[in-house]
């Protein structure tokens, strides 16, 4: 008989790409690359370099992900800073995210050239940045990824030892082909779709794929079979009798959410605001911006028209 132990390979860790914008407030150092050109950006930032930076719009989040990791363990989540300044420049970012205390030890900075073609050679499941060129080339390389905008005010009031992720449903979590349905044939034959089909499961859309990588993450940091330190929850413009699909695509891809809020017309701010999320993932610019005052909320780009209705609710 063989004395042979199968030894169990851990999962590979969730990987999070991150602009400096994104991850600092560099609002004002951003309008003067605009305003005034290259030279004057360079000069503020040398002049600022030992100027430890404000926490950006990401910034809540990424600390949340990295204190999941187990000391003297392998890592869970890995971040991987993708900036455009040049390596001189570079820092003045890590100088923050050692005064912050955060494990990043790992970048990519390309001097003005496109963070995009990194995004695949760093194997990054997530990226979040505030230019939307970057997040476009992110989402052509295979990975998820979201337009952040400015930070909200206040941060949620949350268990510090817990991170908790808000998704939209059609055209992020799950595929856009039950909003075509009803692009072209209208809100009657999306329902009639919908009904017909509620035990099929929807394809995956442009955040499918880190959903199934957070829901590993969730099962690794979880208190028992129900509860985590990472805390999910799928805010749908859905309601009743097209919620029906949503909670069977899940179950069949094994990725139950903690919660789910079928809002129909009800604006999804308060619904975010209540759940205590510290980011939101949408396909429409109005729920996003919506959403901006009370979470940090990215806009996952889409083929359609960020302003018009996606999945609207029936009456």
């Amino acid at each position: 008989m063989s004395s042979e132990v199968l030894q169990v390979v851990p999962p590979p860790p969730l990987v999070i790409g991150v602009s400096t914008r994104a991850l600092f407030n560099l609002e004002e150092e951003h309008r003067v690359f605009e305003e005034e050109g290259v030279p004057a950006y360079i000069k503020l930032q040398l002049e600022r370099e030992k100027t430890v930076l404000e926490r950006g719009t990401a910034f809540e989040v990424i600390r949340r992900l990295l204190a999941l990791n187990p000391k003297g363990a392998p890592p869970l989540v890995e971040v991987i800073v993708l900036s455009r300044n040049s390596p001189d420049l570079s820092l003045r970012a890590f100088h923050s995210i050692e005064h912050y205390g955060l494990k990043i030890e790992r970048g990519s900075f390309t001097s003005g050239r496109s963070v995009a073609p990194f995004i695949k050679a760093w194997n990054i499941d997530l990226f979040l940045s505030n230019e939307e060129e970057d997040v476009r080339g992110a989402v052509a390389a295979g990975a998820a990824a979201a337009k952040l905008g400015i930070a909200p005010i206040d941060q949620p009031e949350a268990p510090d030892d817990e991170v908790r992720f808000a998704l939209d449903g059609d055209a992020v979590v799950f595929s856009d082909e039950s909003d075509n349905i009803y692009k072209t044939q209208g809100l009657a034959a999306f329902l009639d779709n919908e009904r017909n089909n509620a035990q099929v499961p929807m394809s995956r859309g442009p955040f499918g794929n880190f959903l199934h990588k957070l829901s590993v993450l969730r099962r690794q940091v979880g208190h028992d079979e129900f509860t985590s330190r990472v805390r999910i929850a799928i805010v749908t413009a859905r309601n009743a009798p097209a919620h029906a699909r949503v909670i069977h695509t899940l179950r069949a891809w094994g990725t139950p959410a903690d919660e789910a809020h079928f809002v129909g017309t009800h604006a999804k701010a308060p619904i975010l605001k209540a759940f205590g999320a510290h980011i939101f993932f949408d396909d429409q610019a109005k729920h996003v911006f919506g959403a901006a005052g009370v979470v940090s909320a990215g806009l996952v780009p889409g083929p359609h028209d960020p302003a018009k209705p996606v999945i609207p609710a029936s009456a």
